[in-house]
């Protein structure tokens, strides 16, 4: 059962740190209950770089004078960054839209996980509403309304277009119908939905995420920014006392205002942006290419080769689970009603809802457009089946990684499509010079072993 927020406050084994968000969720920093935290694993760790004592020295200076002056002094006060490299934080965040999870995880040395649209009642879940209209409550709410019609529906049809065959375990079918029905309708899900994200990553970055991210353009970031930072100045003081510098702040804020969202209304379905890998460098792995077995990496040496970029359309709902790969560099696309709902969407829907679907999606985009604010807060209002220009960018170990992984057939079809067709880019370029890609030979197939992909909790 989850513990309320007073419980989480008042639980004898840890002293977690709870700040409150506005909206109604709340951002709770985790005490592990560790006699050594992450200040003194920072402290004990960056000792350990200048004197041969040994760490058990290093222990005796910790127990007699404790981290906070020394992070005070040598990690915020001298600038040396690396030394908040050394102790990591863990930071839970609840009811926030799913736009704001994806400002969250837009880091590259983010770690952590969000709540999977699968698992989630959205018949309960809050959805954001931040103009506070009811023309806005009307239309998210009208989200919420045929989300939950198409359940029934949508598992019969897919029961009937996937029957179980000879073999194939009962329950894990039904759990298999039961995620392929939640992927179809999650396109019919704003993006105001509220979700849960965990985050975990050093003191460091933590701080540097956090100075970005309290200039970015949704008022709903700026403020988990804020809190998530009040929240872990009170479990590490130390490590979270930054000076901010006028220059700094302002430099970040006219970037993050004006160019931190991607658009492009002339995107095609697929394109090659550039090719920046270098022929003769890469001559020199043409055995690491060619021999590489499968469900294995390339070297990273391979990375300094050069890299390779592209850009594709993809359904925003899709768009969440490609972002999640910390190894290409990636834009965040605006969600916008420009480049069309994805058809994949209307067409794995049983026959009779179809047309109703496209003119409901039809009447939802005109409610859309008739809002009176910002295309960034009409992200809220908008489904998560609308498609976005996607760019990544990275060297080949990246860029292969992401293909080989995210082309089989337990991935979402229409993320699929677009792997696929970045795998016979990689090939078409790189072929030749002995790149071999590993691909699922039924990329397309339902299989139920999809089934089996939950968490459950030990009873």
């Amino acid at each position: 059962m989850m513990m309320t927020q007073k419980e989480l406050r008042t639980k004898k084994s840890a002293a977690h740190v709870v700040k409150k968000l506005p909206g109604g969720g709340f951002v709770l920093v985790l005490d592990t209950g560790a006699t050594i935290d992450a200040q003194a694993e920072a402290m004990l760790q960056a000792l350990h770089s200048r004197s041969t004592g040994g760490i058990t020295a290093h222990l005796k200076t910790l127990a007699a004078k404790g981290a906070q002056n020394f992070m005070q002094n040598f990690y915020v006060g001298y600038g040396h960054k690396s030394i908040g490299d050394c102790g990591s934080a863990t930071v839970f965040v609840e009811g926030i839209s799913m736009l704001a999870a994806k400002a969250i995880q837009d880091w590259r040395l983010y770690s952590g996980q969000e709540a999977s649209t699968r698992y989630v009642d959205f018949a309960k879940q809050k959805f954001c509403n931040p103009l506070g209209t009811k023309q806005g409550e009307k239309i998210v709410e009208a989200w919420r309304a045929f989300y939950m019609k198409l359940q029934e529906p949508l598992h019969a049809h897919l029961m009937q277009q996937f029957p179980r065959q000879d073999g194939e375990d009962e329950r894990t079918y039904t759990k298999a119908i039961a995620a392929r029905a939640f992927d179809i309708a999650r396109a019919f899900l704003p993006a105001g939905a509220t979700t849960n994200v965990a985050w975990r990553m050093n003191l460091r970055q933590f701080a540097d995420a956090l100075m970005l991210l309290r200039h970015h353009p949704l008022e709903e970031v700026r403020t988990i920014a804020d809190v998530t930072e009040k929240a872990l100045k009170k479990m590490y003081p130390a490590s979270f006392c930054h000076p901010r510098f006028a220059t700094t702040e302002a430099y970040n804020a006219q970037w993050m205002q004006y160019g931190y969202y991607y658009t492009n209304r002339q995107a095609k379905e697929f394109t090659l942006l550039y090719d920046a890998v270098d022929r003769t460098m890469l001559a020199a792995h043409a055995q690491e290419l060619a021999s590489r077995p499968i469900k294995t990496e390339l070297p990273p040496t391979v990375a300094v080769c050069g890299t390779a970029a592209y850009e594709f359309l993809l359904d925003f709902g899709s768009f969440r689970d490609v972002q999640r790969h910390r190894s290409v560099a990636q834009r965040m696309p605006l969600l916008t009603c420009t480049h069309g709902f994805e058809q994949w969407y209307i067409d794995a829907l049983p026959e009779q809802l179809q047309a109703r679907a496209e003119r409901f999606i039809a009447m939802q985009q005109k409610r859309i457009d008739a809002l009176k604010t910002s295309e960034e807060i009409k992200q809220y209002y908008t489904a998560m089946g609308f498609r976005v220009p996607c760019v990544i960018a990275g060297d080949l170990k990246a860029l292969v990684y992401v293909a080989e992984l995210r082309s089989t057939r337990f991935v979402h079809p229409t993320l699929v499509r677009q792997m696929l067709a970045l795998v016979e880019s990689l090939r078409t370029l790189f072929g030749a010079h002995g790149l071999v890609i590993h691909t699922d030979d039924e990329p397309h197939r339902f299989d139920v072993r999809r089934g089996t992909h939950d968490i459950i909790p030990q009873t």
